[in-house]
């Protein structure tokens, strides 16, 4: 049985997802580093302010993504809603750093042009193996 603890595990350990919006039912997917906050089931990452895709977020925040496993097969898969933060990236960046400890080099270099996102998302489909794939149900 796949419990919680494994998708925190896979959503702490994994650094990027393959991000996926539509827009006039045309298909984009890019890869982004992210932050999964398990207090709040919500997953952040940042972008550059004026490129297509925050124009696609604000067209259709409907969103899917998947985390990108660089080992085995274990990853996370969810549907949900992609929104600006209230938050800044220098809210959550000793978040990100912990995470990613090469991610330091964007806060300082980059950190005035990138803006935070964040995904809500209520369930996530978390496969452990083949045999292994389970949806749970987040809760706050």
């Amino acid at each position: 049985m796949i419990t919680k603890n494994d998708f925190i595990r896979i959503m702490d350990t994994q650094n990027e997802v393959a991000l996926a919006t539509s827009l006039d039912n045309c298909p984009n997917v890019r890869i982004v580093n992210f932050y999964f906050d398990s207090n709040t089931n919500i997953l952040f990452f940042t972008t550059f302010g004026d490129n297509n895709k925050v124009k696609e977020f604000e067209t259709n925040p409907n969103i899917a993504f998947t985390t990108i496993p660089h080992h085995g097969n274990e990853h996370v898969k969810a549907n949900g809603v992609v929104k600006k933060s209230s938050r800044t990236l220098f809210d959550v960046a000793d978040e990100f750093i912990r995470k990613i400890p090469e991610y330091k080099y964007n806060v300082e270099q980059l950190g005035q042009y990138l803006v935070l996102f964040e995904i809500e998302f209520h369930t996530a489909v978390v496969t452990l193996d083949f045999q292994n794939i389970d949806t749970i149900i987040l809760d706050k």
